[in-house]
């Protein structure tokens, strides 16, 4: 499942410093909203180790006990969740079969804050369901989540991207944690197992664009949308062209297959970085933001 704070986002991207980092976005981003336990009367709950500007909401249903594990069904991979992608300079590349996995490592958690926010399969995060972020595992996928010390195991559907911090092999839900007791410690442990339904759909064909891409129009569409005055979203403004074609070296490695609409439109010793151009207002809106929730990127929409 990631995580950016903007301060002045183009000094961030242009230092390539830390923070958060962002979830590949997925191009299907229209999910319905994920179906929650039925809300029991609540309780207070004390706040344990958790992602910076994350955490446990105040208050929790007295039955995420009961909430069952995920149960594995045959499903077709995402046709764009499961494409290679960079996130701060380092490449994944997911699985494009459901194939025997065995992984152990530190497990962490997140919570409120992504909570009802598009994840990587643009699915809504739902932190009170057995799902589960994983860097390389095919989205949709299921895995088993033991802990070695204690013996206490989850079975979550892997859903999102991420983790890509502190040497962390998975991200579960708050949930998840919750089942494994790893909520109040922050992280923990554990080994990730592969679980496959009993007959599994057939895998999609190997991607090969970064995650979270759009596919890219072919050069005489985007003519055509740019001649009729198409949609542009600007992503920054400088006086000096080589550091508009230093973040758009940075955002096109980040945004993959999309970063192909990058362009530079300059105007006397101005020099404006822009992605698009799309001929609907709504489609280049909702591009927007995509980008917002999964980089915290802001743009302006131009025409």
């Amino acid at each position: 499942m990631i995580r950016l704070v903007p301060f002045s986002l183009l000094l961030l991207l242009l230092a390539a410093c830390g923070g958060q980092p962002p979830r590949p976005a997925a191009e299907d981003a229209g999910a319905q909203a994920p179906t929650l336990p039925e809300r029991k009367p609540l309780v207070p709950l004390q706040r344990g180790g958790f992602y910076l500007d994350d955490g446990p909401p105040d208050a929790i249903p007295v039955d995420l006990a009961s909430v069952p594990d995920a149960v594995p069904r045959p499903e077709p991979l995402h046709r764009f969740a499961n494409r290679p992608y960079n996130v701060f300079g380092r490449d994944y590349v997911p699985m494009q079969a459901r194939t025997p996995f065995r992984q152990q490592g530190v497990a962490s958690w997140y919570g409120r804050r992504f909570h009802g926010q598009p994840t990587s399969s643009g699915e809504l995060y739902d932190m009170f369901a057995m799902t589960a972020a994983h860097p390389t595992l095919p989205i949709p996928s299921y895995a088993r989540v033991t802990r070695p010390d204690t013996g206490r195991s989850v079975v979550v559907r892997v859903n999102d991207r991420g983790p890509f911090l502190h040497g962390r092999v998975i991200d579960l839900s708050y949930a998840a944690a919750w089942r494994l007791d790893i909520v109040g410690d922050g992280s923990g442990t554990v080994i990730v197992e592969s679980v496959f339904p009993e007959t599994d759909a057939p895998p999609a064909a190997p991607l090969v664009v970064a995650a979270g891409a759009s596919p890219p129009s072919p050069p005489n569409v985007l003519r055509d949308i740019e001649e009729k005055g198409g949609h542009y979203l600007q992503l920054g403004a400088f006086g000096n062209r080589d550091n508009a074609e230093a973040l758009k070296a940075k955002l096109a490695r980040m945004l993959g297959g999309l970063g192909e609409r990058l362009q530079i439109r300059s105007a006397g010793n101005l020099h404006r970085l822009q992605l698009g151009p799309w001929a609907d207002l709504s489609e280049a809106r909702r591009v927007a933001e995509q980008l917002r929730l999964a980089f915290e990127l802001p743009s302006v929409l131009v025409k």
